[in-house]
């Protein structure tokens, strides 16, 4: 029988055995989470550039006492609560929104060029727009909001009832298929209205180019609870989105509903991207690049991915609206023009680094 101490050390090294591969993990969950706090603090930093940039340039102090002790009666104050701030807030709202929404369809899909108009949602939210201006003469972004909201929600149904015909349902084949048919039909259709009505066109193209500017604070309410919603539905799939991606069989002998499951990320997707949408209008990029930059720092978890395009997205919008607001001055460059120069260059790097096919 050996001496206690010997048996002692044997239980130590069999507990140090079993710690060993759980270590890692531990190590590995306290670097993402401090990497998750660090893009909080570039959030923060980048927001307040963006209340303080513009063609009025205003010091950080002084954004940091409007912001405490608001005073009506100082103009820089009254510049950063009714115009900067609301634009700051819309665009932590969509960046989150898009960044989410794209890493939920290149999840859902299995398809790593996937981004959110892959349900049609740009093209719905685009002719319903058309369409009010057109047959309504509706001229204000109030109104364009639940027109592009309405439109982007149409369009995501139709997609998905098109995909899931069939007897496997809605694969993610059929999605994306169905998604390229749809979006290149309400085009076209997008298209004939224009082209129909100058003045139509005059209207809708400040619209669709994908901006920041001019939105109130009276848009931010109306979209908020959308996103809000959508986000904290769209945090809590990231296991839906683990057993998806091991492929249809798997998950279903994980015990997932494979069908359901779907549904409700095309419906968590319509929530973000057609609330984004109908608030800054169409701006690419965000949701096909900033999955793809936060699977890098993460790798494929999904419950990891979904956080870190929350937070990364915004970044790049509000610091592409920052740009778009100092290189043209006294005027300034539209944050959907801004976002597609910086994102396809880098989404293209990024294609010849990695093999975007292996989701």
């Amino acid at each position: 029988m050996p001496p206690p101490s010997a048996a002692v050390d044997a239980a130590g090294r069999d507990s140090t055995a079993a710690d060993a591969p759980s270590r890692p993990r531990r190590t590995r969950g306290a670097t993402l989470a401090l990497g998750l706090v660090v893009c909080v603090a570039l959030l923060a930093l980048i927001t307040l550039l963006s209340i303080a940039i513009g063609s009025k340039q205003i010091p950080l102090s002084t954004v940091i006492d409007a912001l405490r002790h608001y005073d009506e009666s100082n103009t820089d104050h009254v510049i950063v609560h009714s115009l900067r701030v609301p634009r700051t807030v819309i665009g932590l709202l969509v960046g989150a929104a898009l960044g989410l929404s794209g890493a939920l369809m290149q999840g859902v899909t299995r398809n790593p060029l996937a981004d959110p108009g892959i349900l049609g949602v740009n093209g719905g939210a685009a002719l319903f727009v058309v369409g009010g201006i057109y047959f309504f003469g509706l001229s204000s972004l109030t109104a364009y909001v639940w027109l592009a909201f309405v439109g982007a929600a149409a369009a995501s149904v139709a997609v998905y009832f098109l995909g899931s015909l069939g007897r496997e349902g809605a694969t993610p084949v059929k999605l994306a298929l169905a998604g390229a048919a749809m979006t290149a039909m309400l085009g076209s259709l997008t298209t004939a209205l224009l082209i129909g009505d100058v003045n139509t066109f005059d209207q809708y193209r400040f619209w669709s180019v994908g901006s920041l500017a001019g939105r109130g604070a009276d848009i931010a309410e109306q979209v908020a609870p959308f996103v809000l919603v959508g986000i904290a539905l769209a945090l809590v799939s990231g296991r839906v989105l683990n057993a998806l991606s091991l492929g249809d069989e798997v998950a279903k002998s994980l015990g997932q509903r494979v069908g359901l499951a779907r549904l409700f990320v095309a419906v968590v997707v319509v929530l973000l991207c057609g609330a984004a949408t109908a608030a800054a209008g169409p701006i690419g990029f965000i949701g096909l690049t900033i999955p793809h930059v936060a699977r890098l720092v993460t790798g494929p978890d999904y419950r990891w991915i979904l956080p870190y395009s929350m937070l990364l997205a915004p970044i790049l919008l509000l610091g592409s609206d920052v740009i778009g607001r100092v290189i043209a001055l006294p005027g300034e460059l539209q944050v959907g023009i801004v976002t597609a120069v910086i994102g396809a260059p880098f989404f293209i790097a990024l294609v010849r680094r990695r093999k975007l096919a292996d989701l």
